[in-house]
């Protein structure tokens, strides 16, 4: 949201784009495997259509950048336009790794921010890891710990993202004991992955907000749960409105600068559908002890904005048409979300 009567300069959001809402487009859906797009735009496409829609922030793929010498980064960074840069990565969770790569990339390119996610479960399902979950949370926590002193002594902040892992509560821990270089970059559809009021998310998270992807869905119910479907941001069922005001507020409270807005990448959903199957008793095991009265709240938000429970749900890629078909699906949602937003007053 803006502060009101606040310049073009004390927007409570700066507003620019990541890459993930247009996957396909850019080459990233499917990399590295025979599905990808062979004529994504890749990084300079990015680049190309986040100063289109006059992106103040930018949100780098560290798969993009890994190629490149710092000479090739310092040179990429002084074109475009000089706004916060983030790049984003996450724990690939081998023996031994490090975020060298990322804090490098990230000082060349003239980056403050690395942002993460810790673990590559989604939907909330942590419970189908068994075991293997517990072995994930402690390499999480021994590398994040670990890495996230040499990211400060570089003079770098980390962003763990809400990645459909891991519930506000439990970041916040994780950003406590890894140092206070270490926030929380909240996507503000995920909450509903973790079954939690993205409200109440962003309220526990506010005090180490360090950055926003702002995400949409429609909601589909299902005898096991609920999917979450992508939409053009502002279409859907996330209460931004309110979000934004619970970081605004905070932020007022606390005296944080007003002259320099909380950064937010534009994400639209991702391709497949996220099945959340909060009403299979099973979905539950791992995770802490939640009240009842937050998940009511979080459902009957999700019913705001909902498909018929027999409609086809699909995207054209979980339809398998062409590459031309889902390029100009994420595209047209891309500029719906931006018109939305624009109408919003928040661009």
């Amino acid at each position: 949201m803006f502060i009101r009567g606040a310049s073009s300069e004390q927007r409570m959001f700066q507003i620019g784009l990541n890459p993930y809402g247009f996957s396909h487009a850019v080459g990233l859906q499917a990399f590295g495997t025979p599905r990808a797009n062979p004529g994504g735009t890749g990084l300079h496409g990015f680049i190309r259509i986040a100063n289109d829609i006059g992106a103040r922030c930018f949100e780098f793929d560290g798969r993009w950048l890994a190629p490149l010498t710092n000479a090739e980064l310092a040179a990429l960074g002084a074109e475009v336009p000089d706004v916060p840069r983030l790049c984003s990565y996450w724990l690939q969770h081998v023996p031994g790794e490090t975020l060298d790569e990322a804090i490098r990339a990230t000082r060349a390119i003239g980056g403050k921010t690395i942002r993460m996610h810790l673990t590559p479960v989604l939907e909330g399902a942590r419970a189908k890891q068994g075991p293997k979950w517990h072995q994930m949370i402690r390499h999480a926590r021994e590398t994040f710990n670990r890495e996230a002193r040499k990211a400060a002594d570089a003079g770098l902040q980390i962003a763990i993202e809400n990645h459909q892992d891991f519930g506000s509560d439990e970041l916040m821990a994780f950003a406590e004991e890894a140092g206070p270089n270490v926030g929380i970059a909240m996507d503000t559809g995920n909450a509903f992955a973790v079954a939690e009021d993205p409200v109440a998310f962003a309220a526990r998270v506010a005090p180490r907000i360090k950055h926003v992807h702002l995400k949409d869905y429609v909601s589909q119910f299902t005898p096991e749960g609920f999917r979450l479907i992508r939409c053009a941001i502002g279409d859907g069922c996330v209460p931004l409105q309110e979000i934004a005001e619970v970081f605004d507020n905070f932020r007022l409270k606390a005296e944080a600068t007003k002259s320099v807005g909380l950064t937010a990448s534009i994400e639209v959903g991702a391709l497949e559908a996220r099945h959340v199957r909060v009403f299979a008793p099973d979905w539950w095991k791992g995770y802490p002890t939640r009240p009842v009265g937050e998940l009511r709240i979080a459902l009957d938000r999700l019913k705001t904005k909902r498909l018929d429970d027999n409609a086809d749900y699909r995207t054209p890629w979980e339809l398998n048409q062409s590459t031309s078909a889902i390029v100009d699906y994420e595209l047209e949602q891309l500029q719906e979300s931006v018109a939305n937003l624009r109408a919003l007053g928040w661009m």
